[in-house]
């Protein structure tokens, strides 16, 4: 459950994002440094494993039935579809494939080829994740006795900012979601998105109620918004690059075990700005090509760069390691 959490408020967690730059980063490169090998970066690949035609009216989603976009819906994939996609992520190097549907939530006729899909990917000894939308506590209850082993439900922004992007579920939907698969035992992937409009004190709030979960997610993946055709936020002003930095080395420092990944929106950065967000405590990432609908790096791309700043991709022993270190 959410409570309040000794060590932050949001006068603390503002003076650590206020920091100089410079010793914002030592900071957090310190605690990454702590918890983790500051050279390996943790690979996963998102498939997309039902497209369109959403009920909800995220303002960001160009897979709104509702705000405009004009994305086809598409129906559940083929559960062998699914499998064939993650043998060849894993055989690509990815240690974790995560799997999403754009609805609302769930109707039970899915739940066997949602079952089938997590128990499959485990089987190849990769770990699971889901994006499903909402769930209820039979759902969860089988998703996690499948074996899936995280659970994403984005918060994406502020309690205070929340409305303004998104008024088909509220914030405390979002939030009662992520108390039931928690207390069932299964691992939070929850973050957000910067370029919405939001205020400083509105990304700093989302990075507090993550933080302030006990425990804290165990992933946080930070986008930057990429401005999709057709909806709301589709001429959207960009992110300064070193606000978003700030905001990666500020969720480091919050959540010092979490895996804070530089999600959506690598494509618009350029190698030395994903450089720095590494430097600041990035230490997972997307591959291949589409992120659900929008553009992700290819490989070579990212092989090129990993080359370049001596990184390279964690391996399931390695994640192992980390999670027995904990």
């Amino acid at each position: 459950m959410i409570i309040p959490h000794s060590g932050w408020t949001r006068k603390s967690a503002q003076a650590v994002h206020d920091l100089p730059l410079m010793d914002l980063l030592f900071r957090a490169q310190t605690v990454h440094r702590e918890n983790f090998d500051p050279n390996k970066i943790q690979t996963s690949k998102l498939l997309s494993i039902k497209t369109g035609g959403c009920a909800e009216d995220c303002a960001y989603c160009s897979q709104s039935a509702r705000n405009g976009s004009t994305l086809p819906a598409s129906k559940l994939i083929e559960v062998q579809r699914v499998l064939a996609e993650a043998k060849k992520a894993r055989d690509g190097g990815a240690t974790r494939f995560c799997m999403g549907a754009a609805w609302r939530e769930p109707k039970p006729r899915d739940m066997p080829a949602l079952i089938a899909m997590v128990e499959g990917v485990k089987a190849m000894g990769m770990e699971t994740c889901m994006t499903l939308g909402m769930l209820d506590d039979t759902q969860v209850v089988q998703l996690r006795d499948a074996g899936l082993d995280y659970y994403n439900h984005n918060i994406d922004t502020s309690e205070r900012y929340y409305s303004e992007v998104i008024t088909t579920r509220t914030f405390a939907d979002r939030i009662d979601t992520m108390n039931r698969v928690q207390e069932a035992g299964i691992k939070v992937c929850s973050g957000g998105i910067l370029g919405m409009g939001e205020h400083t004190g509105d990304r700093i709030d989302m990075l507090l109620t993550l933080a302030n979960m006990t425990p804290p997610p165990d992933s946080v993946p930070i986008n930057m918004l990429m401005p999709q055709a057709d909806t709301p936020l589709a001429d959207a002003e960009p992110v300064d690059p070193i606000d978003f930095v700030r905001i990666i080395a500020t969720a480091r420092i919050l959540m010092p075990k979490a895996y804070v990944r530089l999600s959506a929106g690598r494509s618009d950065m350029s190698d030395e700005m994903q450089a720095m967000c590494f430097f600041a405590g990035a230490n997972s990432i997307f591959v291949g090509e589409t992120l659900l609908t929008a553009e992700n790096p290819e490989e070579d791309t990212d092989s090129i760069l990993f080359a370049k700043l001596g990184l390279q991709a964690e391996t399931a022993e390695d994640h192992k390691r980390t999670e027995a270190a904990e």
